[in-house]
C-alpha cells in the first residue's frame, strides 16, 4: 500500500470486525449468501428478458436478447466490474487497516470512475453497436432486434457503473445485504415493467430494454443514497468527488489488470459466439438459453469469489496472514460441494428447465446436448476463481492475470481456429472450455502454494 496514504488519521473507535476476528466458515457463509443471492438477482435482469420475449415474442426476440447482445453487454460491464474491483480491495485494505480518511478517499475516487468511465463507454457503445454485432456474425433476422436492444443498455450504461461500484464499495467493508436488497427490489420492478411493455404493450425488444434501463436507474439511486445517508465509517458527499492521486494510481494498479483479463475473456467468448452463431438461429437460441442455466453455477462461483476477495483484503490490511490461508481452503471446500450439487440438479432437470424458455423441439435437444457435454467440467474452474480472488485479496493482480489469458483465453482461440479448421462442430467448440480451465486451475494451484511459501518465509 502506498506509504503517502498510510500518513492519514487513524480510527480507534471501530467495532469488532468479525471478519478479521471472527470463526472463518461463519463469516464467509454469513457474507456469502447474500452476495449469492444478489448474483441471482442481478442475473435475473437479462434471465427474466430472456423468458418472456422466448414465451411471448418469439426465439427471434429471444436470440436478439440473449446470444451477441449479451457477450457485448457482458465485455463492457466486466471490465468495469474488474476495475471497480481493484478499487474495492484498496477501500478493503483501509477497511481492515482501520484508516477511516484514506477509505473514504478511496470511496470518492471510486465514484469519479464510474461516473466518468460510464459517459465514456455509453457513447462508445451507443456508437459502435452495428458495427461490434456485424463483426460476430450475428444473423441478419435478429440484427435490428439486436441494435435496438443494445443501444438502450448503453444509454443507461452509466447507471449500472454506479450501482455495481457502489455495490463493491458496500461489500468491501462487509456489507453484503444492502445491495441484496436494493437489487431484489429493482429485480422485481424490472419483472413487473417486462409484464407490463411486453405482454400488456407489445413493446417486444424495445419494452424488455426499457424495463432494463428504469429498473437499473432505481438500482443505482439507492445504493448511492445509502452512501450518502450513511452514518458509518465511509459516508459520500457528491461534492467531493474527485480523484485523488495516489489512490486513483493505486485503485487502477489493481483494477486495469483485472479489467483488462475480463474484456480478453468477453472477447473470448464473442469469438465462440460468432462460430455459435454459424451453425443458424436455433442453435443461437438453444446457447442463449444455455447461458441463462448455467449462470446458476456462475452465480454460486463469482459469490465465492468476491467473498474470499473481501474476506482475504481485510485480513490482509490486518497482517492477519493464518487467516488468509485458512479462508481459502474453506472456501474451496465450500464452493466444491455447492458447485458439486448445483451441476448434479442441471443435468438431471436440463429438459424442464429449457421448457421454462422455448416450446421449439430442436432448440432444447441442441441445449440440451450442450450442458451434457460441459457441466460436469465446471467443478474445475472453482479452483481459478477461488485461488484468483485470494491473491487479489493480497494486492496481487498481475501474475494471476498473465496465468488466466494464457491458460483460457489465448489457448481457447487457438484452439478455436485450429478445430474450426480441420473439424467444425459445435461440440469441438464446447470442449474449448474444459481444456482451458483444466491447465488453467492446474497452474493457479502451483502459483499460489509458491505465493504462500514465499509467505511463510
Amino acid at each position: 500500500m502506498n506509504s503517502e496514504t498510510n500518513t492519514t488519521t487513524q480510527v480507534d473507535t471501530f467495532e469488532r470486525n468479525e471478519i478479521t476476528e471472527g470463526i472463518i466458515w461463519k463469516q464467509l457463509l454469513i457474507f456469502f449468501f447474500p452476495i449469492l443471492i444478489g448474483t441471482f438477482f442481478q442475473q435475473l435482469y437479462n434471465t427474466i428478458d430472456t423468458i418472456i420475449v422466448g414465451q411471448f415474442v418469439g426465439k427471434e426476440a429471444l436470440a436478439s436478447v440473449g446470444s451477441s447482445s449479451a457477450q457485448i453487454v457482458a465485455l463492457v460491464v466486466g471490465f468495469f466490474t474488474g476495475l471497480s474491483s481493484g478499487a474495492s480491495v484498496v477501500i478493503a485494505q483501509f477497511f481492515g487497516a482501520k484508516n477511516s480518511q484514506a477509505a473514504n478517499k478511496g470511496l470518492h475516487n471510486a465514484y469519479g470512475i464510474s461516473l466518468v468511465g460510464g459517459v465514456i463507454f455509453s457513447i462508445l457503445g451507443f456508437l459502435l453497436t452495428p458495427a461490434m454485432l456485424k463483426l460476430m456474425q450475428t444473423p441478419n433476422e435478429i440484427l435490428s432486434g439486436s441494435i435496438l436492444y443494445l443501444r438502450i443498455y448503453f444509454i443507461g450504461l452509466t447507471f449500472v457503473f454506479i450501482y455495481n461500484m457502489g455495490a463493491s464499495i458496500l461489500r468491501a467493508t462487509g456489507d453484503s445485504k444492502t445491495p441484496l436488497r436494493y437489487l431484489i427490489f429493482c429485480c422485481i420492478t424490472n419483472i413487473i415493467l417486462d409484464i407490463l411493455f411486453v405482454v400488456g404493450f407489445h413493446w417486444d425488444v424495445f419494452g424488455v430494454a426499457l424495463a432494463t434501463l428504469i429498473s437499473q436507474c432505481f438500482s443505482a439511486f439507492l445504493v448511492t443514497n445509502k452512501l450518502i445517508r450513511s452514518n458509518g465509517i465511509l459516508k459520500l458527499s457528491l461534492g467531493e468527488i474527485r480523484f485523488d492521486k495516489n489512490i486513483l494510481k493505486h485503485q487502477l494498479k489493481l483494477g486495469i489488470p483485472t479489467g483488462f483479463e475480463s474484456i480478453l475473456f468477453a472477447i473470448t467468448n464473442i469469438a465462440i459466439q460468432s462460430a455459435v452463431n454459424t451453425f443458424g438461429t436455433d442453435t443461437t437460441a438453444a446457447w442463449s438459453i444455455y447461458g441463462k442455466l448455467d449462470a446458476m453455477f456462475w452465480m454460486v462461483s463469482t459469490a465465492f469469489g468476491i467473498s474470499i476477495t473481501t474476506f482475504v483484503g481485510q485480513n490482509y490490511g490486518a497482517g492477519k496472514f493464518d487467516r488468509i490461508r485458512k479462508s481459502t481452503r474453506v472456501c474451496l471446500l465450500m464452493d466444491f460441494f455447492v458447485s458439486l450439487g448445483l451441476v448434479l440438479f442441471l443435468v438431471f432437470t436440463r429438459e424442464y428447465l429449457f421448457k421454462l424458455f422455448t416450446s421449439d423441439q430442436h432448440v432444447m435437444e441442441i441445449g440440451s446436448q450442450m450442458m451434457i457435454l460441459i457441466l460436469p467440467w465446471y467443478i474445475v474452474y472453482i479452483f481459478i476463481e477461488v485461488l484468483a480472488g485470494t491473491l487479489r485479496g493480497i494486492g496481487d493482480v498481475i501474475v494471476p492475470v498473465i496465468i488466466t489469458l494464457c491458460g483460457i483465453c489465448f489457448l481457447r482461440i487457438f484452439w478455436l481456429i485450429g478445430v474450426l479448421n480441420f473439424a467444425p462442430s459445435l461440440s469441438a467448440i464446447i470442449f474449448s472450455y474444459p481444456i482451458t480451465w483444466v491447465s488453467t486451475a492446474i497452474i493457479f494451484i502451483f502459483y499460489y502454494l509458491y505465493k504462500m511459501k514465499k509467505r511463510a518465509l
